[in-house]
């Protein structure tokens, strides 16, 4: 039975959750947006896999504003920054260096730049069926130290 279940999180931490074809971005990080319900501009930090979409974080007047495809206009001008790109993309198969489990190799989910800083969202936890009350984050924010990339 441990055996069946490894595999099946093995699985599980492996099959993208948007499916076969990863859905294109409506905007790439550090473009300039506008957001409809706001009526402001801001520029992407982010973005990570939510349910059945993706989700954007846009940095607007010093603060984080989170939207959907369906309430951003992208402008196509990128900002022009000095900081170096992420090392891993959305898709990417990682491992965590910090992980115990049997099942290391993940998915990165998402990209968010959090002071001026690179972080990927990974999944952590398979989905359970009754969630303890004091469960840990199921998709937390790891660091680029943290993760080792996977060549398939």
């Amino acid at each position: 039975m441990t055996c069946a279940i490894i595999t099946l999180e093995r699985c599980w931490y492996l099959s993208p959750p948007w499916g076969q074809q990863m859905p294109s971005l409506e905007v790439n990080l550090s473009e300039k947006v506008y957001l409809t319900d706001s009526k402001t501009f801001g520029y992407c930090c982010g973005v990570l896999w939510q349910e059945e979409g993706w989700v954007y974080t846009f940095t607007v007047d010093r603060s984080i504003t989170y939207a959907t495809k369906h309430k951003i206009i992208g402008t196509g001008q990128v900002q022009s920054t000095y900081m170096r790109k992420p090392a891993f993309v959305l898709g990417d198969r990682i491992m965590l260096r910090f992980d115990s489990h049997a099942t290391k190799q993940r998915l990165i989910l998402g990209i968010v730049l959090v002071n001026n800083v690179w972080f990927y969202v990974v999944e952590l936890m398979s989905p359970a069926l009754v969630r303890p009350l004091a469960a840990s984050v199921r998709f937390p924010l790891v660091g680029e130290t943290d993760l080792i990339r996977v060549h398939v």
